[in-house]
């Protein structure tokens, strides 16, 4: 075992990993409510439904190349944990090419795919035209921002979760004074918003590979033989795969949970999409602990140290209940307040009060789930997350045909946490199987 995965496995460790990525994590929403302030300030409604879409569209692109994010964790952290640091360097490059490979597709393919967009979701022709402008100066950052995936897995494998936190605040942060430059200084309005985020995101890329700078001192990074492996590729792709298809239930989950809730009426609707900014908090606090399970995990299992995998799974899942009772208390003193924060019309007001018992809930009832994903992760049993996620989903579509006739938006919640709680239940079905791998990883 390498001596960072020989380390003592105490509390300390598991929050020195966690405590950086929920500060990263606390970035993200700030960078959206600049962009779409800047914007805001030029009086007209076109420019921010603009940056809107086009910040949707390709952060669902974008999305689909997630997996490479966790894939890389799972791998690189066993790899550490066997002690094989050739292979850990090779799984950084792995990652860059493919990231170069998908961005360079969309590159080529981007008037296609902006037309397939729009003509899916058409927007008045103004709102189009300027959200073209802002995606097709985005789009050529595209390499970065997918590589930047790759690097925050490898990093976060190792434990160096400071670095991440590092490349997010630097990204977003020059994200953000871009933004006020180029849009309130230079006056490019939508344009400058574009640039802002492609400058932001190569400057992300450039500042990971920094901190990724001791791989490119082993020859491994350019081996073409430990780089193409064929079995090693194969694997990478296995994983990616399980992944991406488990990502993309989830993702259809929470679209036609959003999409179920527009035929309730515009009130309801955006009492949900209120509501729906509780489960953002939680699963951003919950990310630092599934992270850390996931690098801890992953080198255990690749050290084949059962009784360390086991406590590591043990003190993660601590932290994280902890953390889902005080956001579930949280949640019942203040969320009334919070309600009313976010939202000035009294109708949603009521209409989000009246769903808030079931936001009070949903952070015990998902813990599992999000606690086990990280630790399936780091073990790379993404066969079974992928499984289970079949069953979830089947048992969320059940739960959505049976109970939304009966209990209305209730019965939209109560399917939501349904599809929480089988996650949980089916992995941890399934968790004994992984303890048992690790005799034969």
């Amino acid at each position: 075992m390498t001596a960072a995965a020989q380390a003592e496995l105490s509390n300390r460790r598991i929050l020195k990993v966690a405590v950086p990525v929920v500060l990263s994590n606390a970035t993200v929403p700030i960078l959206g409510i600049v962009d779409t302030g800047v914007v805001g300030q030029l009086g007209e409604a076109a420019p921010i439904a603009a940056v809107g879409a086009g910040a949707v569209i390709l952060s669902a692109i974008y999305w689909i190349f997630g997996f490479l994010r966790m894939g890389t964790t799972g791998l690189a952290a066993q790899a550490l944990g066997a002690g094989d640091r050739a292979e850990v360097v090779a799984l950084l490059t792995r990652a860059l090419l493919i990231a170069a490979a998908a961005g360079a597709v969309l590159i080529a393919l981007q008037w296609a795919i902006f037309a397939a967009a729009f003509h899916a979701a058409p927007t008045a022709p103004e709102t189009e035209a300027l959200a073209r402008t802002y995606m097709a100066i985005r789009i050529w950052s595209s390499p970065a921002a997918i590589a930047v995936y790759g690097i925050t897995g490898w990093l976060i494998a190792q434990e160096r979760t400071a670095a991440v936190l590092v490349v997010q605040v630097a990204m977003n942060g020059a994200n953000i004074l871009l933004d006020l430059w180029f849009v309130l200084g230079l006056d490019l309005g939508v344009a400058g918003v574009g640039w802002a985020t492609f400058i932001a995101e190569w400057s992300g890329a450039a500042i990971g590979l920094w901190f990724c700078r001791d791989a490119f001192r082993s020859p491994a990074w350019r081996d073409g033989r430990q780089v193409f492996d064929a079995p090693r590729l194969r694997r990478m792709v296995a994983v990616n795969g399980d992944i991406m298809i488990r990502s993309i239930l989830l993702q259809i989950t929470f679209t036609s949970f959003l999409l179920t809730g527009g035929v309730f009426g515009t009130v309801t609707l955006a009492a949900n999409q209120v509501l729906l900014q509780f489960l953002y908090v939680t699963s951003y606090a919950m990310d630092g602990f599934a992270f850390a399970a996931e690098a801890l995990v992953g080198r255990f299992f690749g050290a084949r140290d059962r009784s360390r995998l086991r406590r590591a799974v043990m003190l993660c899942a601590l932290w994280g209940l902890g953390t889902v009772a005080a956001l579930s208390l949280a949640f019942a003193l203040g969320g009334g307040w919070i309600v009313d924060t976010m939202a000035k019309a009294p109708e949603v007001r009521a209409a989000a009060r009246a769903y808030l018992p079931w936001m009070v809930a949903a952070p015990l009832i998902g813990c599992a789930a999000w606690m086990l994903d990280g630790v399936f992760i780091g073990a790379t049993r993404t066969a079974d997350m992928r499984n289970m996620m079949i069953l979830s989903f089947l048992a969320y579509l059940g739960a959505l045909v049976l109970l939304v006739p009966l209990m209305g938006n209730h019965g939209l919640w109560a399917a939501l946490m349904v599809s929480f709680a089988a996650r949980g239940i089916t992995l941890g079905w399934r968790y004994p199987a992984l303890e048992r791998a690790t005799t034969d990883a």
